[in-house]
């Protein structure tokens, strides 16, 4: 599966406040088409990347407004659903009111190729955060659940840092080491380099 990246660059708005961001957006690729990934402030850009290739959905890592707010005008451009886990409806619907979307649940898998993308449900910077896997390609795309250099932040509602580290001690670091990490912000990283300062994330506190 072809894993693209590109940048995008925005506002993220929470709790009355606002702060400017740069995202990862990624368009998986195929064959059989692309799955755009928390596609972010600049639909014209997704756009473009996207090119001609059909589309086959939309999937969100989770409902902050700048992964989410986006999607419902480009699943109308494109025609395809938009995924994204119930746990994180409240959110959603704070960026998106009731526009509609399919529900992710925990070990879900998406198929391109005849290669697996598997969803799973990592709450903790919220509470539907999910990370999909790719194993074919020894990939993780985490979202905000997992960054280089620590979990996402949790210093905000719905948020949880315990229920993070717990999403990371049972899910993400159960994965094979040398599983590169592709987050939703900045640079990659990988499962065995982050695993190994789990203990400095829980002493810290973020």
């Amino acid at each position: 599966m072809k894993i693209e990246k590109f940048v995008t660059s925005g506002k993220f708005r929470l709790d009355g406040g606002e702060w400017d961001v740069d995202n990862n957006v990624y368009i998986l690729g195929g064959k059989g088409g692309v799955y755009i990934i928390d596609p972010s402030h600049n639909a014209e850009q997704v756009i473009d990347e996207v090119g001609d290739r059909p589309v086959r959905g939309i999937i969100l890592t989770h409902a902050h407004n700048d992964h989410c707010e986006l999607a419902p005008a480009l699943g109308e451009h494109y025609g395809v659903e938009v995924h994204l886990h119930p746990d994180d409806d409240q959110l959603w619907k704070e960026s998106n009111g009731d526009a509609p979307y399919v529900p992710l649940t925990d070990n879900q898998q998406f198929e391109l190729d005849g290669e697996k993308i598997t969803v799973f449900h990592t709450p903790g910077h919220s509470p539907g955060c999910v990370v999909l896997h790719l194993p074919q390609d020894n990939v993780l795309l985490s979202g905000d659940t997992l960054f280089n250099g620590g979990p996402g932040a949790t210093g905000r509602k719905y948020s949880d840092f315990d229920v993070i580290i717990e999403s990371l001690r049972n899910v993400v670091f159960n994965l094979p080491g040398n599983t590169k990490v592709y987050p939703g912000h900045g640079d990659e990283t990988t499962v065995g380099a982050e695993a190994a300062r789990i203990d400095e994330y829980v002493a810290r506190g973020y």
